[in-house]
């Protein structure tokens, strides 16, 4: 290659051309003979007429040089120019060996690395040399091949996240002394590691070297400590150097289950130090999603740190079937739970798919019975996954059809139809003990306190496998705790509450023992290799050179004291690792890791990695020969008045029209986005009353008239003061906003998806009511020989819905604003059912209805047409007709009344209820 004032020339000899251009400037400018003169009587004719075209009879001087200008862009075009050629006095011939480090260190600057790297290989196709590029890391020495072939490889050389093992290094040395390469170029992570030298001193014996490395500082982040309550993170640093701030990322998994950063702190390394700490301090619902802490803007395996069951104490989902109560913390479902597990466990609260995303230890379902589909996929592959689902019965599994004629896959045994009832005040006998555990049981050697008994317990099903699930019995052989495995994870069921409803077990300090045996509420500790000595572990997820997590695939297991001990490397790469119920994170960094900066001899030449890389201009100089020929040609056109002709500059202006047209108008449309946050803040600052949207306009025309009508209704009868109703789509509307939801059934309403169903159970869990409503009461009087009612049997089976009874006479429903014996819409049947009492539910003497369970009946079914009755149009006028003269309004008057006691008793629950207790308690007082 020539070089010419800074600019490289691979075919010098075609400047000669250059030379010629003169001769062509003399050719172009010479002008032709003048024409010999001859009289045609013929002329004679056109005297007097003018030529509307001119032609110039000398080409102009700047038309001349444009056409020069063209040919010079060829000429030097096709010599081969090249800008920022490499001038060194290194031997240009010969192979050439190529040497990347690519371990993590070089991670964060891989691309910059990659850009240079193509420079040489491309100044190395510029002068035939083949090359064979070796990494450290990964020493497998290639023959030698054109450089071309290596240009389509540079998307395969990732960095690997560790640094060069001895094996590695004496491999590498091994094949240097093989590779007979003229020169060397080696690619530097900018780290010191242990056989650095002896690479060089066999890479010199070849050859000259010549170093690229970058100027970049290099960080790392220590693996993270749990001390005093936070989290405290160390980051180190190769070079000292002044002040300087780092960002420190906690990144994992939103409630949603979309990756996300959950928080972050900023650090200061002070002037002249290479490590730094800070902690951070996160709520405990936060830190169970994290994942890894990283340095901000540096990517890298070495600036990740992957969190582990070491750092963070056993994470428990909390769900109760029915949510508590105000004011009624005894009587909750999770109140003792909550009791016994806030000291050494970290509790979760809310549905399940918000908790499963945030992948807790354990999830209790204190009497839940039904689970959408959704919701049971799920939480089967969380299970399934290492998870542990503690259930405790109540009175919603003993009245339901779960785990009956066949195993529940959540179940860890068969169930009996209802419960059993051994000491309570319509049973015969005792209550019962707890037997004492087996020497196979994990409860083994608790002792059990003599006031621990057991009043009531749903009942196993006898099996051949029920003996190898029990674990806790009472005194008479029937099963208390029953435990099955499923694939990494385990089902465990206790046989009864978790409240003191039927047993006394959650008053005592067993209680804390039992779940602190199953592994519910354990802290866990980093271990050392003593500990993990004859347990496998398996590779779950590695570590690629960026830091980024992929599946293990199927790697072989690793003995656990080598998990510990052993040098990170290709049999041994950074990532989770588990084993049973446990996870372990491998990092890159370990505790006691110092960052060297490499240095380098002064013979050695070493070049940082923003050198200009050379570029080609032949391409860029034939382009512009090109359009320097078309404007000759517009200039020719020009000068020969050929360029302004009509058809000529209408085909311009058409042109110019058409693209004008083609120009994309800016669109004026109000942000979807923005109007679901609109009507959300309506939803979170007023009351609404919604109904569920089933795909019929005229139903849900009804529907929505309906609750306009009722919510008008209480507006001047009540202090209750709704807004406009709503209309509701279960597959994208949130249901947190609606006190009570209206469902209209028509026998063509397609079915929820399971997205759906976990939706609506939770919003029954958390305190909502639905009213279903068949509307066919006049067809059908217990709606189920309907279709109809057939389609609210398909639509209900998924839903989390309690044992149900007929309303009796002194539900609380009947009392909450208005008495009322009958609940009539359109139709006047009475039969609507909601939530059963409790089995020990009694009348009271003195009170004028019973002491039914506390809280909100979750579902009211009945087939009245409710909101056809309570319709009404903009102008306040009743929609549909209902019965005839007085009769009629009479009962759509009670149709209003019976919507205003429903809403009622949602906003309120059973407060009539407590108000009746008044005088019995001021009695007992008294006495």
């Amino acid at each position: 290659m020539t070089i010419l004032g800074g600019i490289g020339f691979g075919a010098p000899w075609l400047l000669v051309a250059l030379a010629a251009l003169p001769i062509l400037w003399l050719i172009l400018r010479a002008v032709p003979p003048a024409p010999i003169r001859r009289r045609f009587p013929g002329v004679a004719l056109l005297l007097g007429l003018t030529d509307a075209e001119s032609v110039s009879d000398r080409t102009p001087w700047w038309l001349l040089l444009l056409r020069m200008l063209a040919v010079a862009a060829v000429i030097i075009g096709l010599s081969q120019p090249i800008l920022n050629p490499k001038q060194t006095g290194a031997s240009t011939d010969g192979p050439l060996l190529i040497v990347l480090d690519a371990s993590w260190a070089g991670a964060t600057g891989h691309s910059q690395r990659m850009q240079t790297l193509e420079a040489e290989l491309t100044r190395a196709t510029q002068t035939g040399r083949p090359v064979a590029i070796m990494q450290v890391t990964d020493p497998d020495l290639p023959p030698f091949q054109p450089a071309g072939v290596w240009q389509n490889r540079l998307a395969g050389l990732d960095p690997h996240p560790w640094q060069p093992t001895q094996a590695q290094i004496a491999t590498t040395i091994a094949n240097i002394s093989s590779a007979q390469a003229a020169s060397t170029l080696w690619f530097s992570d900018g780290l010191d590691y242990p056989g650095r030298k002896a690479i060089l001193d066999a890479l010199e014996a070849q050859g000259p070297v010549e170093v690229f490395q970058s100027a970049r500082t290099i960080y790392a982040l220590m693996p993270p400590k749990y001390v005093d309550g936070a989290i405290e993170l160390t980051a180190i640093r190769s070079a000292t150097g002044q002040e300087q701030d780092v960002t420190l990322l906690a990144q994992g998994r939103d409630p949603a289950g979309n990756a996300a950063t959950l928080s972050a702190v900023t650090t200061t390394f002070a002037a002249g130090e290479t490590t730094t700490t800070t902690a951070l301090a996160l709520p405990s619902e936060l830190r169970a999603r994290i994942t890894r802490f990283e340095v901000q803007s540096s990517r890298s395996a070495g600036t990740t740190t992957l969190m582990d069951d070491s750092l963070r104490r056993r994470e428990v989902a909390l769900i109760a079937g029915r949510e508590n109560r105000e004011g009624l913390e005894l009587l909750t479902p999770l109140h003792y739970l909550r009791q016994a597990l806030e000291p050494t466990a970290d509790l979760l609260s809310g549905s399940l798919s918000d908790v499963l995303p945030a992948n807790p230890d354990v999830i209790v379902l204190a009497d839940v019975a039904t689970l959408s589909e959704g919701e049971n996929d799920a939480l089967q592959d969380w299970v399934l996954k290492g998870g542990l689902l503690l259930r405790f019965a109540g009175p919603r599994i003993a009245a339901s059809d779960i785990s009956r004629s066949a195993e529940d896959p959540l179940m860890p045994v068969r169930l009996r139809s209802g419960g059993r009832s051994v000491g309570g005040a319509m049973s015969w006998g005792e209550p019962k003990a707890i037997a004492p555990f087996g020497n196979t049981s994990p409860f083994f050697g608790l002792t059990i306190p003599d006031d621990v008994v057991v009043r009531s317990q749903v009942m196993a099903q006898p099996d051949p496998t029920l003996a190898t699930r029990v674990i806790a019995e009472l005194n008479d052989g029937t099963p208390l705790v029953t435990r099955k495995a499923l694939e990494q994870g385990q089902i465990v069921l206790f046989h009864v509450t978790a409240n003191a409803e039927w047993s006394t077990l959650p008053l005592s300090g067993l209680f804390v023992e039992m779940l602190k045996r199953l592994a519910v509420s354990s802290a866990n500790a980093q271990p050392d290799a003593g500990d993990l000595e004859g347990t496998t572990w398996v590779p779950e997820l590695v570590m690629d050179g960026f830091g980024t997590l992929m599946d293990a695939g199927t790697r072989p297991g690793v003995d656990g004291a080598d998990l510990i001990n052993a040098a990170t490397g290709p049999d041994m790469p950074p990532g989770l690792y588990v084993s049973e119920d446990r996870a372990l994170a491998r990092n890159v960094t370990r505790e006691d890791d110092v960052l060297t900066p490499a240095t380098w001899p002064a013979r050695i030449p070493v070049t940082g990695l923003n050198q200009d890389p050379p570029r080609p201009l032949g391409g860029f100089l034939l382009s512009g020969a090109l359009m320097l020929l078309l404007a000759d040609i517009v200039a020719s056109l020009a000068l020969s008045g050929r360029l302004l002709g009509g058809s000529s500059s209408r085909n311009v202006a058409g042109a110019l029209l058409a693209a004008a047209l083609f120009v994309p108008q800016a669109a004026d449309a109000q942000s979807t986005s923005q109007s679901d946050q609109l009507r959300a803040d309506v939803f979170a600052s007023e009351l609404v009353l919604a109904h569920i949207i089933t795909g019929n306009p005229r139903v849900d025309e009804i529907a929505k008239a309906g609750m306009r009508g009722l919510s008008d209704t209480l507006f001047f009868r009540t202090s209750v003061e709704p807004a406009n109703p709503a209309s509701v789509d279960l597959e994208t509307d949130d249901l947190a906003f609606f006190p009570i939801l209206y469902w209209p059934i028509t026998p063509d309403q397609p079915r929820p998806s399971a997205e759906a169903y976990g939706k609506l159970n939770n919003y029954l869990r958390a305190g909502g009511l639905i009213l279903f409503d068949t509307r066919d009461a006049d067809v059908a009087r217990f709606g189920a020989s309907s279709p109809n009612g057939r389609k609210l049997q398909d639509l209900a089976a998924p839903l989390d819905i309690p044992a149900l009874e007929p309303v009796p006479q002194d539900h609380v429903i009947t009392r909450t604003f208005y008495l009322l014996q009958d609940f009539p819409g359109r139709h006047a049947s009475r039969d609507i059912w909601v939530e059963s009492a409790p089995a020990d539910a009694e009348q009271i003497d003195g009170m004028p209805f019973r002491n039914l369970n506390d809280g909100v009946t979750p579902v009211v079914i009945g087939g009245n047409d409710w909101a056809a009755a309570w319709a009404v149009s903009e102008n306040g006028a009743p929609m549909v007709p209902i019965g005839r003269g007085f009769s009629g309004e009479r009962q759509r008057e009670l149709a209003n009344r019976f919507g205003v006691n429903l809403v009622m008793h949602v906003l309120t629950g059973n407060y009539k209820s407590d108000q009746v207790h008044v005088p019995a308690l001021l009695e007992r007082l008294g006495n």
